[in-house]
């Protein structure tokens, strides 16, 4: 993968990955196997799809060949882009086997230290992560993608003036687009959101021709964010299509339209739109809600199964899944006392305008407007324009 490439795909994985975490479906209890070599499920794999024909092969050489760094570093990358595609982070275990004879060096070769702080940040561990890309950067400043993971995580954590240097170090070693995309990013949560969309329109239009698909893909999501947030309900709507257009199984991309579409009052198409894509917890979740919404059939199952999912991922210690787990008892369970702890939990990990949004409703709803003082800072400190944001917040201080 090209350096030029490896922004977008950075990025877009760790808001997938990191920020809106997904799981697979599990039983309540957790299952013991009693031997070594004992199968516990086969994952999906279709003998036509090269990709996975490609994982089989590297697989079986990276058992012949454990230390085999190429090796290991081509599989696992693999595997990340099969998560950022099917939600499935058993496949980040894998990935971390994978880099078993390097996951506790100090300091293993650049691609693979690179990959690893990808897997940490998968789990929250942003300071490790960050720990192990700084040292990349260090030794070489033109490290695009550990550049790209550096702003990414910077973003997660509202660290505006780190996501904004590196914007500025990834310009040069990314396509045209991606600068201005990376840019409008961190103007957008800074209170300079109506210039941040302005530019970032006028560069897709002016770029359209040259960039790539995936890079597309990634700067139409950040502008139909934008535009969302300003209260543009037509322009984000068209950016949306624009991002689904560039790839229309994209995670993300797929999760941040339905939420749109349920904000807007229209959840039988996101039934449309998600429907077979119940795999992913981030997608069963908006499933669930819009199914709720419009009295179908699948609505309680549907709520039990996130439920289930949520009960088994706790059981294994697993706490990556907050932010949906709060959204799932608020919005699925009327729970607004159980959601509170979880979003608070979530928001003192990360700090987007989605985990401020799931600790304003909670706080709400369970009428404890002193929970959500953090949100409200964060949107003062950083002058963050959001119709919506703002509109909670009016609400809790009409509590107080």
């Amino acid at each position: 993968m090209s350096i030029r490439s490896h922004f977008w795909r950075a990025v877009k994985t760790a808001c997938l990955a990191a920020v809106l975490a997904v799981a697979v479906p599990a039983a309540a209890a957790p299952f013991t196997p009693q031997r070594d070599d004992q199968v516990l499920e086969r994952l999906p794999e279709r003998a036509a799809d090269p990709q996975a024909r490609r994982q089989a092969a590297l697989r079986q050489q990276l058992r012949q060949r454990p230390q085999d760094a190429a090796v290991a570093a081509e599989l696992v990358r693999g595997y990340l882009q099969a998560v950022a595609a099917e939600g499935d982070p058993r496949l980040i275990g894998y990935a971390q086997a994978a880099l078993a004879p390097w996951w506790s060096q100090p300091a293993p070769p650049a691609e693979l230290r690179v990959l690893r702080a990808r897997l940490l940040q998968f789990n929250h561990q942003f300071a490790p992560a960050v720990a192990d890309l700084q040292a990349v950067v260090a030794a070489d400043p033109a490290q695009g993608e550990a550049w790209s993971w550096l702003t990414a995580i910077a973003m997660v954590q509202a660290r505006y003036a780190d996501a904004r240097a590196g914007c500025a170090r990834l310009a040069p070693l990314a396509e045209p687009l991606i600068g201005v995309a990376c840019q409008a990013a961190v103007d957008g949560l800074t209170g300079q959101a109506d210039a941040a969309a302005q530019a970032l329109d006028a560069a897709m239009r002016r770029e359209a021709s040259t960039t790539s698909a995936p890079a597309r893909l990634w700067a139409a999501t950040r502008l139909a964010e934008l535009q969302e947030r300003r209260g543009q309900a037509a322009a984000a709507e068209a950016a949306f299509k624009t991002a689904l257009a560039a790839d229309p199984v994209d995670g993300y991309a797929l999760a941040a339209y339905a939420d749109f579409l349920l904000d807007q009052r229209r959840p039988a198409e996101v039934l449309t739109l998600l429907r077979g894509k119940e795999r992913a917890d981030l997608l069963l979740l908006r499933l669930a809600v819009a199914a709720q919404a419009v009295r179908a059939p699948e609505a309680a199952r549907w709520a039990d199964e996130l439920g289930a999912r949520f009960d088994a991922a706790r059981q294994r210690g697993d706490l990556v899944h907050q932010k949906e787990e709060a959204r799932y008892r608020l919005a699925l369970r009327g729970d607004g006392a159980g959601a509170l702890p979880l979003a608070q939990a979530n928001y003192a990990v990360q700090r987007e305008p989605a985990d401020a949004r799931i600790l304003l409703e909670a706080a709400l709803a369970a009428r404890q407007p002193a929970a959500a003082e953090p949100a409200l800072r964060w949107l003062a400190e950083h002058r963050v324009q959001s119709t919506v944001l703002q509109a909670l917040a009016a609400q809790l201080k009409g509590l107080k």
